[in-house]
């Protein structure tokens, strides 16, 4: 019994040594997770993330994602955060800046906060585009502090840098201690590099303007090896434009030129981020972006979120290539793109597919029927949605299979258009028997081949669900 007692005691310790080690309120390592690009995020609430043109911020074991969460109006509701262990498991810590902040946030437009920490004062120093929420004429900074990552922030108010230069869009990059804010100034004419104030609280000086004139905005900064990069949009509103890039020796210069990155519309999004990745086998760059709702009409609470893995053809060159997912291992510090697969879908009654007429690029373009060929035009990538819905993404445009105008009634119309985060845009792929039909979320109809039309170019459309033939569908992986 003393032994046994002696053994018990012995295993105590080693549990109390062991959670010594590991520390209090350590997270578990990650494992690797899958996202799905050009959906939301929904928080372990279940709730939807805001966390538009936001920044991370890794503190210890957690990554912390700040963010936009505006009114339905697009005014400032909050700047919201969430943390991480592994980048897809976001759970919801605080509103850390709000209206009742302070009595200028009462009625406002806040953008693109970010936030990095002062080792020297202990401080997490937030800084932001302000606006007065009803014009654009403000272009103002904003700054905000606190003691922890997560708490409620400290407003110190807002001013234009150096008591004259208009500040837009912005971001921040601490440089071994050394901050920077870059933003936007002169109507986004000017990209303007600042160093902060040793308390991070201010601008110290104007670094330089690299760039007079060159209409860009949305700027990231990251750091590879000696060189930096300067990732921004063009200024085009909600729409989506060819991202560039700049790359320099110091944050001083000299800067290079523009360099087109990814593809014309940067894949139907726009910069927010860049986040490094540093795990026991690699440090990786991962882009953050926003696919703003405003593109399509929408609220900035409906926006959507495109992650891709950065690679490096050289060490002063960067590059984007699409995938529709992306799986990150925080641990090993892997990001890796994930091709489409593509399918064509056939009409159980007439053996013919789902085809974009004319191999059209262009919204509205209509969805008939069609004898396969192989062209792109008749395949589709099914994007997970949530919910068990689909989006259907036709492979010549990168546009999504949609009912027209949202309609609900019998007969409406199929068409691709920009995809959105409209349920006239997802699908359910419900089994009868050994075949499927296409259920639109919106609505509850199926899709329909006209008529029970055999021939090529039938029209499809949806309509209430019968068990028909011409509503049973199989898809081939092609």
């Amino acid at each position: 019994m003393r032994r046994s007692g002696r053994l018990l005691s012995l295993g105590l310790a080693l549990i109390v040594t062991l959670a010594t080690l590991v520390g209090p309120g350590t997270a578990a390592q990650a494992a690797p997770v899958t996202v799905t690009n050009g959906t939301q995020f929904t928080d372990t609430g279940g709730a939807v993330v805001h966390a538009h043109g936001g920044g991370v911020l890794k503190v210890g074991d957690y990554y912390y994602w700040f963010g936009e969460n505006r009114n339905p109006d697009n005014t400032f509701r909050a700047v919201s955060v969430y943390r991480s262990t592994d980048l897809r498991t976001w759970e919801f810590r605080n509103n850390v800046l709000t209206q009742s902040s302070a009595t200028e946030l009462q009625r406002a437009n806040i953008e693109r906060p970010k936030v990095i920490y002062n080792a020297s004062t202990g401080r997490y120093v937030m800084w932001m585009h302000k606006e007065n929420g009803s014009d654009y004429n403000e272009a103002r900074a904003a700054v905000a502090s606190s003691a922890t990552v997560d708490g409620n922030y400290t407003y110190h108010g807002s001013f234009r840098p150096l008591g004259q230069h208009m500040s837009r869009d912005i971001t921040l990059y601490n440089d071994n201690g050394t901050a920077y804010m870059i933003s936007a100034a002169d109507d986004n004419y000017d990209l303007n590099i600042y160093r902060l104030t040793s308390d991070y609280l201010n601008v110290s000086t104007l670094v330089g303007n690299f760039w007079d004139g060159a209409h860009r905005e949305a700027p990231a900064m990251f750091k590879r090896g000696s060189t930096y990069f300067l990732l921004t949009s063009g200024a085009t509103g909600w729409s989506p434009n060819q991202a560039k890039y700049a790359t320099a020796p110091s944050i001083s210069g000299p800067w290079s030129g523009w360099t087109d990155v990814g593809n014309s519309n940067t894949f139907s999004s726009q910069p927010a981020y860049v986040l490094p990745i540093q795990g026991t086998s690699t440090t990786s760059y991962l882009y953050l972006g926003d696919r703003w709702a405003g593109a399509w009409g929408g609220p900035v609470g409906d926006s959507q979120y495109v992650w891709l893995p950065i690679t490096f053809p050289s060490s002063t060159s960067m590059s984007l290539t699409w995938y529709p997912s992306v799986t990150i291992d925080t641990a090993t510090g892997t990001v890796t793109g994930n091709s489409p697969a593509f399918y064509r879908v056939t009409a159980r009654h007439s053996g013919k597919v789902m085809d974009v007429v004319g191999y059209s690029t262009a919204n509205n373009a209509e969805v008939k029927q069609y004898t396969w060929n192989g062209g792109g035009n008749q395949k589709w990538e099914f994007q997970d949605a949530g919910g068990g819905y689909f989006r259907i993404v036709n492979a010549n445009s990168g546009k999504c299979l949609d009912v027209a105008n949202a309609s609900t009634a019998d007969g409406a119309n199929i068409i691709q258009y920009t995809c959105g985060s409209g349920t006239n845009q997802q699908w359910q792929w419900a089994a009868t028997g050994d075949y499927f039909q296409l259920r639109a979320r919106h609505s509850g109809k199926c899709l329909d081949v006209v008529n029970a039309g055999t021939g090529d170019s039938v029209d499809i459309q949806q309509y209430a669900c019968n068990g028909g033939t011409n509503q049973q569908w199989s898809r081939t992986e092609s």
